[in-house]
């Protein structure tokens, strides 16, 4: 499988049966993702941020709503990680957050979309020992650099990929990735055009890698 980041919270999973587009991003984002071909497409948001439809070709599926679905030999379990608020104002659509647990090519990707809290206990079951987690944490609406590395701690993945951070695209106002890095005490290796990771090439011991944005 080869992962690509396209910007904001936007990931292309290419595996060999299918192919998962995460959260397409609008333009307004400061990323321009251009026309992106997928079988899949999750959307942890309903929200230009997460959910711009115009960027997908193909006959895509969308999956937006808590559940456990099979599409093109590709497992996925989608839950709500931020539930409605209980005072006079529900919480809207497009502040809640779906997170999704992805088998493709027999590696699991855990993408948390725009969650703002550590996970509670009965998501972290679910979402915890992926190979492969897709992470917020550039502050703000989603996790900051502390809460993403406690977040990292409870899920136990082997491989962090960071998204929605800042960069010289982003119009956003987000923390830069440096200061999750520090919080990780970890150094990592100059970003990458992709990403490609099999079940037999995952690393041993826990790894943040960042990859070159598209657009």
């Amino acid at each position: 499988m080869d992962i690509y980041w396209l910007g904001h919270g936007c990931f292309r999973l290419k595996g060999r049966d299918a192919t998962v587009v995460t959260d397409p991003c609008a333009p307004a984002t400061g990323y321009k993702i251009g026309k992106v071909a997928a079988d899949i497409v999750t959307v942890s948001q309903d929200s230009p941020e997460a959910n711009y439809r115009d960027a997908i070709t193909g006959e895509a599926k969308f999956l937006s709503r808590p559940g456990e679905y099979e599409i093109s030999n590709v497992l996925i379990s989608a839950l709500s990680t931020e539930p409605v608020s209980t005072d006079s104002e529900a919480t809207s659509d497009s502040k809640r957050n779906v997170a999704f647990v992805i088998d493709l090519d027999d590696v699991r990707i855990c993408n948390l979309g725009n969650i703002s809290q550590v996970p509670a206990a009965d998501s972290a079951e679910v979402l915890s020992g992926a190979d492969v987690l897709l992470l917020p944490v550039g502050g703000g609406e989603v996790l900051d650099s502390e809460k993403a590395a406690k977040t990292v701690s409870l899920l136990n993945p082997k491989l962090v990929l960071p998204m929605i951070y800042n960069t010289e695209a982003a119009t956003g106002q987000f923390d830069p990735v440096d200061k999750f890095l520090k919080e990780m005490s970890i150094e990592a290796k100059p970003p990458e055009q992709k990403i490609s990771v099999t079940k037999t090439n995952l690393p041993a011991d826990l790894t943040v890698a960042l990859l070159n944005y598209r657009g």
